[in-house]
């Protein structure tokens, strides 16, 4: 099944939760990555949809996909022209924010696995948003420095408290989520920094979850060096201005 923009496959059927899976380059393990997921979710006995969002990928991420997607109707392949995996990640909340009543989003790369969710959904009464927080993780220097700007960032401008403020494992009620999302633009580099911190002000309940974290086996980060720096820099930027922005309470 596939889905061209960010309306649901099937407008009148709502869903329990919507899985956001950003994709970009992931033709050795993404296939794994969806089948491993499918079957986690599968045996909730909810309804759901997991939505791969193929943002421009240059190899067979969206073949092997497709493959996948003939098999499990509840997996959606999205096509787009690539745009960045914070913009892929916005066009992911937005339609699951609008199609069920839960939106979780994790990376493509399988560097958290999809055995540690049901711990996040089993939490989801008590909270509005449950987040990750990445374990094990073997971070260079400088990835650990912009790891931590981020948090003193998130800390400083929104008052978040949230351990791993940019990690790509989490569940949102759709409620918390819609009017928030509306305040963010669509080129926002880094919104799952600015989404901590939103969340923190408007008074959302927040719970951390450990989740073990290993290193990519294949692929490449598509980031590095000066480049993470100065997309940290931007990501920075980008937080503070939205600090000022008036939140909702929820």
């Amino acid at each position: 099944m596939t889905a061209s923009d960010t309306a649901g496959s099937d407008s009148s059927r709502w869903l329990d939760l919507c899985a956001v899976m950003p994709v970009y380059n992931e033709e050795e393990i993404i296939g794994q990555v969806a089948e491993s997921w499918l079957e986690v979710l599968d045996g909730l006995g909810i309804e759901y949809e997991l939505v791969a969002i193929v943002d421009g990928a240059t190899d067979a991420s969206e073949q092997v996909l497709l493959a996948v997607a003939e098999r499990h109707e509840r997996l959606l392949v999205d096509v787009k022209p690539n745009s960045g995996h914070g913009p892929t990640i916005l066009r992911g909340y937005w339609r699951g924010a609008l199609s069920a009543d839960w939106v979780f989003q994790t990376d493509s790369d399988d560097e958290m696995p999809a055995a540690s969710f049901g711990e996040l959904w089993s939490l989801r009464h008590d909270a509005d948003a449950v987040v990750g927080v990445r374990t094990s993780r073997i971070q260079s220097v400088g990835r650990r420095v912009i790891t931590r700007a981020a948090r003193l960032t998130a800390r400083a401008a929104f008052g978040c408290r949230l351990a791993d403020v940019n990690c790509p494992y989490r569940l949102m009620r759709s409620s918390a989520l819609l009017p928030l999302l509306d305040l963010i633009p669509d080129d926002t580099f880094a919104p799952n920094v600015v989404l901590s911190g939103m969340l923190a002000r408007s008074g959302a309940r927040l719970a951390e979850v450990p989740v073990p974290h290993h290193d990519r086996t294949t692929g490449e980060v598509s980031i590095l060096g000066w480049r993470a720096l100065r997309a940290a820099f931007r990501s920075f930027r980008q937080t503070v201005r939205l600090s000022r922005t008036p939140i909702p309470k929820i």
